[in-house]
């Protein structure tokens, strides 16, 4: 359970940086343009697809690591997913995109729904 919490703090600090950057650090990194963002899958009608699955990941390892505090957890990921897109509004060579925001938030409920479910069948 520390391995999982530890990852979740990580995680935490690794998507602030990569949000919080101006630019892209993996455009960076793979494309030697800090201008592209890489695209795993084409955009749901209007939500990010990268974002979600993101979110995805990161509420997974939010609710295995603070399981008798889920609630809360949703809140926390919630309000960082909106805190760190509208910081996009003031941050150099960033935008904010409402498919972002969508995408994001997607991405807590279908972890969210997803525990949420398997909890009440066992």
């Amino acid at each position: 359970m520390k391995l999982i919490k530890s990852l979740f703090y990580l995680s935490n600090i690794a998507i602030i940086l990569f949000y919080l950057y101006p630019g892209s650090i993996l455009g960076c990194f793979f494309y030697k343009d800090c201008q592209t963002q890489p695209q795993l899958t084409r955009d749901f009608i209007i939500f990010s697809s990268n974002h979600v699955y993101l979110f995805i990941a990161l509420s997974f390892l939010g609710f295995l690591s603070f399981k008798n505090n889920i609630k809360a957890i949703f809140v926390y990921l919630l309000i960082l997913s909106t805190f760190l897109e509208i910081m996009h509004l003031v941050i150099p060579n960033r935008g904010f995109e409402m498919a972002d925001l969508l995408g994001n938030i997607l991405g807590v409920i279908i972890s969210y729904t997803f525990l949420k479910t398997f909890y009440l069948r066992k």
